[in-house]
């Protein structure tokens, strides 16, 4: 299926690996420009390497990085010093720490905000009106499986991520929805990134079970029996990007293998 974006402009937060690597590489293949964006540089730059050495990559799609924190003033500016107007926009951070919500002082309410809420807000507010103004716009945001189904230790990540669902849901549906800009959230559940890896790392230490042992337990608690590979996460934000998804927007997109049990 042609999606009908090559040649597009996307920004790829959190690009360096994971999802975020996995939502730049599904759209580089489709022909689409992309800049990316983390924290670390190195890591950043090997990700760019791979992208423009991906035999999948059409000839003449850009892959142009900078390394920043998108979570900070100084880390947008160093990214719209590059390149300002974008057709696609996929915002990404790394969720806060889990915890006991009785030990979270105001600080770590802000940094939470301020990653999995703000930024993003930040990002649309930057670039949604150029959207508009052209007559294309995809905004992806990924969020969380657990604003769908909220986990007690992650606080910090149900509050944040539901704040910035709330908001989408609002925007999405303003007058934006008929200049051919659409903005989703797309929710992953457990998928196999290093994100997963060291979480059921931690989780083996604490309770003195091999990581194998932890992760099969929780392969077990999904109907799919199986964690999500990260390239059929790319596809499924690529297809959001598309110009086959114009008539989805202000939506949740769930993908957890089935582990989310609710109808709605």
């Amino acid at each position: 299926m042609d999606l009908g974006i090559s040649g597009k402009w996307a920004l790829v937060c959190g690009a360096s690996k994971g999802l975020g690597f996995a939502c730049a590489e599904a759209l580089v293949r489709e022909g689409v420009n992309v800049l990316i964006v983390a924290r670390g540089a190195p890591t950043l730059e090997a990700a760019a390497s791979k992208l423009l050495a991906d035999g999948a990559r059409p000839a003449g799609a850009a892959v142009l990085f900078v390394a920043a924190d998108i979570t900070t003033t100084e880390g947008r500016a160093a990214v719209f010093a590059v390149r300002k107007d974008f057709d696609i926009v996929v915002t990404n951070a790394g969720g806060p720490p889990p915890g006991d919500f009785r030990d979270w002082d105001r600080e770590a309410w802000i940094k939470a905000l301020d990653a999995n809420m703000l930024t993003p807000i930040e990002l649309i507010k930057a670039t949604v009106d150029g959207m508009a103004a052209r007559g294309y716009g995809r905004i992806i945001n990924i969020t969380s499986g657990a604003v769908k189904s909220p986990i007690d230790v992650l606080g910090l990540s149900n509050g944040a991520r539901s704040g910035l669902t709330g908001f989408v849901a609002g925007v999405a549906r303003s007058k934006i929805a008929a200049q051919g800009v659409t903005i989703n959230n797309l929710l992953p559940g457990a998928f196999d990134t290093d994100r997963l890896k060291v979480t059921m790392k931690g989780a083996a230490d604490k309770s003195g079970q091999p990581v194998e042992a932890v992760m099969d337990v929780r392969r077990k608690t999904i109907p799919a029996r199986r964690f999500g590979s990260p390239e059929e996460f790319g596809a499924i934000c690529a297809f959001l990007c598309s110009t086959h998804a114009s008539y989805m927007t202000g939506q949740n997109v769930l993908a957890d293998g089935g582990a989310y049990a609710g109808t709605f």
